[in-house]
C-alpha cells in the first residue's frame, strides 16, 4: 500500500489493532489488511512486590493502556494527518496465568497476583496429583486453590475469575470470554472438546475444601473461544476506556483475548504441528506444538494450546533478561561517569559484541539470573547471583556470555526433558525478543546452549502485539472462506518473509555443556542465597 491507500484504510476503519500487556511494556500496533504496521504506541511499566506479592494495580493497567493508545493515535495524526476514529477489529493479549478475582457485581476481591509469584507450591502439588496433569504454580487454578487452602474469606464471593487479557476484554466488551491459549493457562483444556476438561472440573469441585464453596468452578471461569471466532464488539463504554479523547467509535469486532504465549506462536508462524518457537524477555518460554501426547507428566513442562486449539508442550521460566538489563544499567552509568555518550541500542550492541571473543564456556563464570523465584531450578525467591572461582577468566566477553547462558539456563533444563526423556524432535526453533536485535550474538549463544538451530525472522521485532493484530484480522475474515490458522499464516502473512538461522557449533555446544554442568553444581549456593532475608520485605 502507498501512503494514500493507508490513509484511506484508516479513515474507513479497514484496520486491526493488537494490544499486548507485557511484563515491562504495554504495546499496541495498528495494521492494515496486508498485515503492515502503520502506527504503534507503547508505555513502560513494572510490577511491584507488595506484601510479598508481585502485582500491578488495575489503575496502572488502564493508565498504561490509555497512554499506549494515545501514543498510537498521535502517530496516526502525525504521519497521515487524520484522527483515528474507526478500527475494524481489535484483539487484546497479556501475560498469562495469575489470579484476578471479582465478585458478582464486578468488584475486585484481591490484589492481582501475576505469573511471577512463587507462592502456590502446596496447591500446585496437590492439584497435579489429583488431576494427573502438571499444574504449575503460576496457573490461575493453583492460585485459586491456594487461596482456598489459606482460608481467604473473599474466595466465597467470587463471581468471575480471569486473566489480565480476559479482564481488559471484559471491560471493553462486557463479554466474559478467553482465547483457548490463555484459558489453557487457567485450567486444563480437553483438546477433543476445545474447552475445559470436564472430568478434571468434577475432580476439583469434589475436593473437600472446594465442596464448601457456594460456586462451581465452571460457572466462574471465562467461556473458551478459538482463533477465528468472534468475541463481542467494542462497546461505547469500552471505546471511552480505551480512548480518553472519546474520538474512537464503538462497534469494532473483538477477537478472543489471548495470552502472550499464543501471540508469540502466531507472530513467529509456529502454530502447525512439529513447529516451535522461543520468546525471550523478562521471562522466557519455548513452545513445541505436539504431534502426539507426552508419555509422562513432567513438573517442568506445561501442556497448553495453540490459539486454534492444538496441544503444546511449554517450558516456562520466570526469569530471563532482567538481570542482564540491570548490569547494562551499571555499564551505562560507567559510560556516563567517563563522559561517554551512548544510546541503549549502541550499548547492547557494543558490549554483546565482545562475546565473539569469549571462551565458549564463559571462562568458568556462572550467573544465576533469578530476579524472582524460579520453579524449574526450585528457587523460592529472587536472588540474582554472580559466581566465579579464583581461576575463572574474568573479562568482559566471558562475563556477558555468562549473563546470556545464565538467562537461558532454566530454559535449557526444561528443554532437556523434552528432547531427552520425551524424545520430542525439533529441527529448530524460531525465536523472538529484544535480545536478538544485536545480530547473531544471543542467537548463536542460544543455538549452542540448546543444541539446535535458532531462526530469527525479519518480523521478529513485531512481537506479540502484531501477533494479536493478526488474530484480529483473522477473526474478521469471512467464515465461509477462512483458511485454517496455520495456512492463513503460511500463505498470506509470512509468504516471502526473510530469516536468518544460526546452527550450533561443536565448540559452542561443548562449552555450553560445561557451563550448564557448573550451573547445576552451584544451585545449592543459589538456593542458600534465596534464604537470605530481603530488607524490603
Amino acid at each position: 500500500m502507498n501512503e494514500e491507500e493507508i490513509r484511506a484504510s484508516i479513515e474507513a476503519g479497514d484496520t486491526a489493532l493488537g494490544l499486548e500487556l507485557g511484563s515491562t511494556n504495554i504495546k499496541a500496533v495498528l495494521v492494515t489488511k496486508d498485515f503492515r504496521t502503520v502506527a504503534s504506541g507503547s508505555h513502560g511499566w513494572e510490577n511491584t512486590l507488595k506484601d510479598g506479592i508481585w502485582t500491578y494495580s488495575l489503575d496502572e493497567v488502564w493508565e498504561g493502556i490509555q497512554r499506549c493508545y494515545q501514543n498510537l493515535a498521535a502517530e496516526v495524526q502525525t504521519r497521515y494527518g487524520i484522527e483515528l476514529r474507526k478500527i475494524g477489529a481489535i484483539g487484546v493479549s497479556a501475560m498469562m496465568h495469575g489470579y484476578l478475582a471479582f465478585d458478582r457485581e464486578g468488584a475486585q476481591l484481591a490484589e492481582f497476583r501475576t505469573w511471577r509469584n512463587n507462592i502456590t507450591a502446596a496447591a500446585a502439588d496437590e492439584l497435579t496429583k489429583a488431576f494427573d496433569f502438571n499444574i504449575p504454580q503460576r496457573w490461575s487454578i493453583a492460585h485459586l486453590y491456594q487461596a482456598i487452602m489459606n482460608g481467604e474469606e473473599s474466595v466465597r464471593d467470587i463471581g468471575f475469575l480471569t486473566t489480565l487479557a480476559g479482564y481488559v476484554h471484559w471491560e471493553l466488551t462486557g463479554e466474559k470470554v478467553l482465547g483457548i491459549d490463555d484459558a489453557s493457562g487457567m485450567f486444563p483444556i480437553d483438546p477433543a472438546t476445545g474447552t475445559y476438561d470436564e472430568a478434571r472440573l468434577a475432580i476439583f469441585d469434589k475436593l473437600e475444601l472446594v465442596e464448601k464453596q457456594p460456586w462451581k468452578l465452571k460457572d466462574i471461569l471465562p467461556v473458551v473461544k478459538v482463533a477465528g471466532e468472534q468475541a463481542g464488539r467494542l462497546t461505547d463504554y469500552g471505546a471511552k476506556m480505551l480512548d480518553v479523547s472519546w474520538k474512537l467509535e464503538p462497534g469494532s469486532l473483538m477477537a478472543p483475548p489471548e495470552g502472550d504465549a499464543g501471540t508469540g506462536m502466531v507472530s513467529t508462524n509456529a502454530v502447525r504441528k512439529c513447529t516451535g518457537n522461543i520468546s525471550v524477555g523478562t521471562s522466557a518460554f519455548s513452545m513445541n506444538v505436539l504431534e502426539q501426547p507426552l508419555k509422562a507428566v513432567h513438573q517442568d513442562i506445561d501442556i497448553v494450546m495453540t490459539p486454534d486449539g492444538a496441544p503444546v508442550a511449554m517450558v516456562h521460566t520466570n526469569n530471563c533478561t532482567s538481570d542482564l538489563n540491570a548490569w547494562m544499567g551499571i555499564f551505562a552509568d560507567v559510560a556516563k561517569a567517563v563522559g561517554a555518550t551512548v544510546t541503549t541500542g549502541e550499548l547492547y550492541g557494543r558490549l554483546l559484541g565482545t562475546v565473539k571473543a569469549a571462551r565458549k564456556d564463559a571462562g568458568g563464570l556462572v550467573n544465576y539470573s533469578c530476579l524472582s523465584g524460579e520453579n524449574i531450578t526450585r528457587i523460592e525467591s529472587g536472588r540474582p547471583l554472580f559466581v566465579r572461582t579464583p581461576h575463572s577468566a574474568m573479562n568482559l566477553g566471558n562475563f556477558l556470555l555468562a549473563q546470556l547462558y545464565g538467562a537461558f539456563a532454566p530454559l535449557r533444563i526444561g528443554m532437556d526433558i523434552l528432547t531427552g526423556e520425551e524424545q520430542v524432535e525439533s529441527a529448530g526453533m524460531i525465536a523472538q525478543g529484544g535480545l536478538f536485535k544485536t545480530p547473531e550474538i544471543a542467537q548463536q549463544a542460544l543455538a549452542d546452549f540448546l543444541g539446535m538451530p535458532i531462526t530469527i525472522m525479519e518480523t521478529a521485532d513485531a512481537g506479540g502485539p502484531w501477533g494479536m493484530a493478526l488474530l484480529a484480522v483473522y477473526a474478521a475474515e469471512p467464515e465461509d472462506s477462512r483458511k485454517p490458522l496455520a495456512d492463513f499464516l503460511d500463505q498470506e502473512v509470512f509468504r516471502g518473509v526473510k530469516s536468518t538461522t544460526c546452527t550450533p557449533t561443536a565448540a559452542g555446544r561443548e562449552g555450553a555443556d560445561r557451563f550448564i554442568k557448573a550451573y547445576r553444581s552451584g544451585l545449592p549456593a543459589e538456593i542458600a542465597a534465596a534464604a537470605i532475608a530481603d530488607v524490603d520485605e
